[in-house]
């Protein structure tokens, strides 16, 4: 996969070697790909790749590995602070991200979730992508993100 930024100092040219599990810039330097934290499911927590670094979807889980209890406003406090845990592992935080994508059970509860979310992107939040959607187990919520943090 090649992919390409045209900005104000030209274009880099950056391939992702899905097979080779690494990044090559414009020039030959190569970042391996790099997995952070483990997990009960066959996933990382976290993958940088190059300066980006992708958060695998994180639901309301305590370290208990325990749904957390109440409702939706809840719900998105823990995956967030889960989100924030599943960033630090690789050096990055809620600053570095630029994308997230939500999924939540029910779209009556977008208000409630959006306010928690406001409150933890006050100033430049990421773009975010939010759909309704019967999700894996018995949760209102689940998150994931990109981040962007050179290397």
């Amino acid at each position: 996969m090649l992919l390409s930024n045209n900005g104000p100092i030209g274009t880099t040219l950056i391939a992702v070697n899905l097979r080779r599990n690494s990044v090559t810039i414009k020039g030959g330097n190569s970042l391996p790909k790099q997995t952070f934290g483990t997990s009960h499911v066959p996933l990382s927590p976290a993958v940088r790749a190059g300066d980006f670094v992708y958060i695998s979807g994180q639901v309301p889980v305590g370290s208990d590995g325990i749904v957390v209890k109440g409702g939706i406003t809840e719900q998105t406090e823990q995956v967030l602070a889960n989100v924030r845990a599943a960033l630090a592992l690789a050096g990055c935080t809620l600053d570095d991200v630029v994308k997230t994508t939500v999924w939540l059970e029910d779209a009556r509860d977008f208000g409630a979730f959006n306010a928690v979310y406001g409150r933890h992107f006050p100033q430049n939040p990421p773009a975010r992508t939010t759909v309704e959607s019967r999700l894996m187990i018995d949760i209102k919520i689940e998150v994931e993100a990109v981040a962007y943090r050179p290397v």
